[in-house]
């Protein structure tokens, strides 16, 4: 199959998808309404809560949400062949994943701007929202450690690549005061910071020739292990406009940038999907997964089709940025339908490899003999020559990130005169990813101290106090620590595989909670849209949970992932069941009756 029908097919489907679906959305199901004033302008404060132009709140919203996911979880899935997860990402973001992230959104903006163990206290009950709080916190320390760890092993000893990483924040900062300061300066600030972003990135390369500046950006794994979760406290506690949303912002014109510079390279050489359409694993017993596509299509490709990552950005920082409420759609909705297309051209590179290439980078070096020996016919093609030409082995690199970078240097490496750049090609890829990831971390760690004030605020009530300087500065140092010793101490190592799981929890979660609130507000057949995602989810999870502890961890002897997972699935049960639990009583309910806000629920729905 050619790789650019794949293209083709996915950019037709997302448009039409935006047009009518979350159009129908934004009118029928959410009735989105400008009139209405959103926790920006109405708690507006310069630091937390700061009306934004919907460009640049795009594109930290954009920036904050696209992780890892969309990158890794593709190639990661393409073990199964090309066709399964192209598949998911065009249904799962579409009728999923965009739904998702639009009715958190909406939901949070409703809430005054607050977290979506917030809104499940005030929706389903104060048990069911302290359940949910906690169940959030532990899943947010688990992907910003495993998201940390990823970025390291993408950074440590790169010196390009971390060089490129660290000026983002001083142009960043430049932008926030330019933005800040001077009317009207978004397209100023915008090309200002692309021009000095290009210029780093190029004058990068060639400053590490240099030996001295080579040594100064060639971090060991412990010193970025502390840098990381260092960032992640600055961003946390510096006002929003000055770092957080200017270096998101410029974040995605290279993350955008780089996936339409990979798309031109499969419409100048449409390459050949070598990856067939469906391998031998599909039933079990891969080097990669080892479940089968039903029910791990959906747990692996997690952030490329649907993520519960997302309704913590969605109920953290982009609500608190948000100046109209019809910016819901492009902010929500188009943001997803955009990490829908990262994922998919993530699918394509790596499936444009040869298979015995994808399998030799992600099969651990100590089973690749046994795996050939049972694959006689998935034997490396091409990964010899891409090592020497790379510099480095590139046997059992396993993880995703890697074969997601020599695929895409595969396919810029067949334009012309691009052949002697492969090298280049293949750190810049590194790079890429690296950035994609770190995006995630500072608004995750800044969401993560919004959560933790709130908690702390039902025990003493000053942290409520947004304003409260040693409360943001306490909550923040005790939420970077959280994850940043995970990280630190590596242990995270063996929590990683729960990510997946638990992201998706999150996702059900998200979709069921805020159709609980779409219920009380009476959109009658409107909540399906929501809760048929919601409760698939749900359903889907549990059973890839299920498998994971019963046929993986327990085998194993890994009894502390097993009680992990069931801990999890546990915590979400119970949001679940409540939820259900309210939807019932809802349903009963005439219209016409006071809702839990002491307001006429006729005329919440109006508000």
């Amino acid at each position: 199959m050619n790789a650019l029908t794949l293209i083709f097919v996915s950019v037709l489907i997302f448009a039409i998808a935006y047009r009518f679906y979350g159009i129908f959305i934004a009118n029928k199901v959410l009735r989105l309404n400008d009139q209405n004033t959103t926790p920006a302008v109405e708690f507006a404060d310069g630091k937390d809560y700061v009306a934004t132009n919907k460009n640049v709140l795009f594109g930290h919203h954009f920036a904050a949400i696209a992780a890892a996911g969309p990158l890794v979880g593709p190639v990661l899935a393409a073990q199964f062949g090309y066709l399964p997860g192209a598949l998911w990402i065009l249904i799962g973001c579409v009728l999923g994943g965009g739904v998702h992230d639009m009715i958190v959104l909406f939901a949070s903006v409703r809430h005054k701007g607050q977290s979506l163990a917030t809104i499940a206290s005030k929706e389903i009950g104060k048990t069911t929202g302290t359940v949910a709080g906690f169940a959030i916190l532990f899943i947010l320390i688990l992907t910003l450690a495993g998201l940390s760890l990823a970025c390291i092993n993408a950074m440590h000893e790169a010196s390009w690549s971390l060089f490129t990483v660290v000026i983002t924040m001083p142009i960043a900062i430049i932008m926030g005061l330019i933005m800040r300061y001077k009317k009207n300066s978004v397209l100023f600030a915008s090309i200002l910071g692309g021009i000095l972003l290009i210029a780093g990135i190029i004058g990068g390369h060639t400053l590490m020739q240099n030996p001295t500046m080579n040594g100064l950006f060639s971090w060991d794994i412990k010193t970025i292990s502390i840098a990381i979760p260092l960032y992640g406290f600055i961003a946390s506690v510096l006002p929003v406009w000055l770092l957080l949303v200017p270096r998101d912002y410029l974040s995605t014109y290279l993350k955008i940038g780089t996936i339409i510079m990979l798309a031109i390279g499969v419409i100048v050489i449409h390459p050949t999907i070598q990856m067939p359409a469906i391998t031998a694993f599909v039933n079990g017993g891969g080097p990669i997964i080892g479940g089968p596509v039903l029910p791990f299509i959906f747990i692996v490709i997690a952030c490329g089709a649907i993520s519960g990552f997302h309704a913590v950005i969605a109920t953290g920082t982009t609500p608190k940025m948000l100046n109209k409420e019809r910016e819901i759609l492009f902010v929500g909705y188009g943001a997803m339908l955009v990490e829908g297309f990262v994922a998919l051209m993530a699918l394509i590179a790596a499936c444009t490899l040869m298979p015995g290439d994808y399998f030799a980078i992600n099969t651990p070096k100590e089973a690749y003999d046994s795996f050939l020996a049972a694959h006689p016919s998935l034997h490396g093609v091409d990964i010899d020559y891409y090592s020497q030409k790379i510099g480095i082995d590139l046997y059992g690199r396993t993880g995703g990130a890697v074969s997601l970078a020599v695929g895409m240097a595969h396919i810029f490496n067949k334009i012309p005169y691009m052949d002697q750049l492969t090298a280049y090609w293949y750190n810049f890829a590194i790079m890429f990813e690296a950035v994609f990831i770190l995006t995630a971390i500072d608004a995750g760690t800044r969401v993560g101290r919004f959560f933790l004030q709130e908690m702390l605020g039902s025990v003493v009530p000053k942290f409520n106090d947004k304003n409260w300087i040693p409360g943001i500065i306490i909550s923040s140092i005790l939420f970077t620590f959280a994850w940043g010793y995970l990280v630190y101490t590596g242990n995270v190592n063996s929590i990683w595989p729960l990510f997946g799981i638990s992201n998706q929890l999150l996702a059900a979660c998200g979709l069921i909670v805020c159709t609980t609130m779409l219920i009380r507000m009476n959109r009658g057949k409107y909540a399906l849209c929501s809760a048929i995602p919601g409760v698939f989810m749900a359903g889907i999870t549990f059973w890839a949970g299920y498998i994971q502890v019963t046929a993986i961890y327990i085998p194993k002897g890994q009894y502390l992932l097993a009680v992990l997972a069931a801990t999890a699935m546990a915590l979400m049960l119970i949001v679940f069941i409540g939820a259900f639990i309210k939807w019932y009583q809802l349903l009963k309910i005439n219209t016409t009756e006071i809702d839990h806000y002491g307001e006429p629920v006729k005329e919440l729905v109006e508000r």
